[in-house]
């Protein structure tokens, strides 16, 4: 695997991270997400389902994980595996985010499965439980789906008690979302607290349908920011699951570029990803083995300036795509 450093950080990251999003809980919205996890939402069954990702993530040679408050128990199945293949301190980079409340209560049918809260008291208590569960091992913190108009941008109590763990040596970032994802990232990236810019890294939504924020994540690496790139098959929609008719011409053209090249359609659109100047790390979302397995043979493709042109026929404009994955169904 091939390995990078995070921005300004100094963090030496793997080219693919793995994001825990679908493996710490039973609900979420990646195409067909109940078949991953073979409709068995055991506590135990489902820690131990994602212990065998994370193993096959670290003999793959992945070496950057990424856990949040609101991904069910993500952060509690990680620490167990850290403690029982003990996993040196120094062999790993650990990043979670708070700002999400799991309301779902462990059932995939819930109708509200997360609860947004940018506010100091929330800050202060999900940094009290990561660090009950990751302690040391945490190397990231970041603001979970920070947007303009959550406020958390401007609230001085939040980014005080931010600089105040960036001082301890947490490294600070803010992920982001959403059509105007462009826009909160070069707030984010004018935010100084005494003197000091406070954002180390940035955690966006770039994929071959939604690329709208690449000309702001060139501005963040030319300004030193890390940049992690998440949600690189847009909840499953560049995979084969995607069998929506209106997707059908898309489909083809993902097929056809795969096939030439011997590879998976996941694979390519990571690789993809993996090809933009300003990408540090891109996390898989895999939610078994298998689709990790696949996920990185994207490590080894390199594509041309002439398949990357037609591949970026593809994208949508941000207020369409966005509009899509808010019906996406948790399931």
């Amino acid at each position: 695997m091939k390995m990078s450093v995070l921005g300004g950080t100094g963090l030496s990251v793997s080219r693919i991270g793995l994001g825990l999003a679908a493996l710490g809980r039973p609900g979420y919205i990646n195409l067909a997400h109940a078949e991953d996890l073979g409709g068995n939402y055991n506590e135990a069954a489902m820690e131990q389902h994602a212990h065998a990702v994370l193993d096959e993530a670290w003999r793959a040679g992945v070496r950057y994980f990424d856990a949040a408050r609101s991904y069910g128990l993500a952060e509690k199945f990680l620490s167990s595996w850290l403690a029982s293949r003990s996993i040196a301190r120094g062999d790993i980079v650990i990043g979670s985010k708070w700002g999400y409340i799991y309301t779902a209560g462990w059932r995939a049918s819930a109708e509200v499965h997360e609860v947004k809260d940018h506010t100091l008291p929330v800050l202060q208590r999900q940094w009290t439980e990561t660090q009950a569960l990751l302690g040391n091992y945490l190397d990231l913190y970041q603001i979970h789906s920070a947007t303009i108009e959550s406020g958390a941008l401007e609230n001085a109590a939040v980014l005080d008690e931010l600089a105040r763990l960036k001082s301890r040596g947490v490294r600070i970032g803010l992920t982001i979302t959403g059509p105007g994802q462009a826009a909160t990232l070069r707030q984010a990236m004018a935010v100084n607290v005494d003197g000091m810019r406070l954002f180390q890294v940035v955690e966006a939504t770039w994929n071959l349908l939604e690329p709208s924020v690449g000309p702001a994540l060139s501005e963040a690496k030319n300004a030193g920011l890390g940049v992690l790139i998440k949600e690189a098959l847009a909840n499953g929609r560049l995979t084969q699951r995607n069998r929506d008719p209106a997707f059908a011409a898309s489909l083809a053209l993902l097929r056809s570029e795969a096939a030439s090249r011997n590879i998976s359609i996941d694979a390519l659109a990571l690789a993809a990803c993996l090809a933009q100047p300003f990408t540090d790390c891109v996390l898989s979302g895999a939610a078994s083995a298998a689709q990790l397995r696949s996920n990185l043979n994207a490590d080894a493709v390199e594509l041309d300036p002439a398949t990357l042109a037609r591949l970026a026929t593809l994208a949508e404009p941000p207020e369409t795509y966005w509009a899509i994955r808010k019906r996406l169904p948790w399931n």
